[in-house]
C-alpha cells in the first residue's frame, strides 16, 4: 500500500526502523552495513532500503529535516507499514558543558517548543520520552563498547536560526543536553500510536565551544552511534 511520500508496499518495511535526517546518510548506512539492501523508496529523494544485519532484517529510511517533515514519515510508518519500532539516529547540538563533539546523546526525553502536541487536545502538558525497554538496550551496549556517551533530556527546536540569541542559555539552565529538530515529534506519534521510539544522537557541532563538523562528516562519520542503533535490532 503506496502513500503519496512512500511507494513502498505493505511488508517491504522491517519492524525495526533506523532514520536519519539526511536521505544520503540512510543510503551510506543500506551500502556499508546492510546485507543483500534493496531500495524500496525514492519519493522527493527520501530514500528508503530494507536489508540484514547480522541476519536481522532491519529497514533504513530518510525523515527529512524538522518535526513536520518527519511526522509524515513516522505516522505512515507506524500505521500504514506496520513498524514496531524507530530509532533516530541524526546530529545534535551540544549545549551541556560535559557534552563534547561527535559524543552520542542518547534521548531519554525531548523537551520542543513546537507546536505538533497541540492537535493531541491533551488537557496539560504532556512530556515526550523515548521507549524505556530500547533506551535500557542502547545504554547497556554503549557501556559494553566504551563509547562516550550522555543520557537526558534534549530540546527539539522548531527553529534552526532564532531570533531570541538568549533562549539557548535558558534551556541549558535546565539541564538541556543539547538541541536537534525531530525527536519529540517522533516520540508523539510513537506515543499515539503505541509503538516505540528512541532518539540516537551524535554531537556535530557545539553551542558554547565553538566547535563542529563538516556536512561531509556528518554524513560519512557517525559511525558509533549507526552501530550502536543497529545493535538494537531483534
Amino acid at each position: 500500500m503506496a502513500t503519496p511520500h512512500n511507494t513502498a508496499e505493505k511488508g517491504q518495511f522491517a519492524k525495526t526502523v533506523l532514520m536519519p535526517g539526511d536521505p544520503l546518510r540512510a543510503k551510506y548506512i543500506a551500502e556499508h552495513f546492510l546485507t543483500d539492501a534493496k531500495c524500496i523508496n525514492e519519493v522527493r529523494g527520501m530514500l528508503a532500503y530494507t536489508g540484514t544485519y547480522q541476519g536481522k532484517e532491519v529497514s533504513v529510511m530518510g525523515h527529512g529535516m524538522g518535526v513536520p517533515s518527519l511526522g509524515i514519515y513516522t505516522y505512515e510508518l507506524y500505521h500504514f507499514y506496520d513498524v514496531d519500532q524507530i530509532i533516530r539516529i541524526g546530529s545534535i547540538g551540544g549545549y551541556g558543558d560535559q557534552v563534547n563533539l561527535r559524543d552520542i546523546i542518547i534521548a531519554q526525553a525531548a523537551s520542543t517548543n513546537s507546536n505538533y502536541i497541540k492537535q493531541f487536545h491533551l488537557p496539560g502538558t504532556f512530556a515526550p520520552i523515548a521507549d524505556f525497554g530500547l533506551l535500557q538496550k542502547a545504554v547497556a551496549l554503549a557501556e559494553e563498547r566504551k563509547l562516550s556517551y550522555h543520557v537526558g533530556n534534549i530540546l527539539t527546536s522548531d527553529t534552526f536560526y532564532s531570533a531570541d540569541p538568549k533562549e539557548k542559555d535558558l534551556w541549558k539552565a535546565m539541564g538541556i543536553l543539547g538541541v536537534e529538530m525531530e525527536t519529540a515529534g517522533l516520540y508523539l506519534n510513537a506515543a499515539a500510536a503505541g509503538k516505540k521510539a528512541l532518539g540516537i544522537l551524535t554531537v556535530s557541532d557545539h553551542l558554547y565551544k565553538e566547535e563542529e563538523l563538516s556536512a561531509g562528516e556528518r554524513q560519512t562519520s557517525f559511525t558509533d552511534m549507526m552501530e550502536l542503533a543497529l545493535g538494537l535490532v531483534e
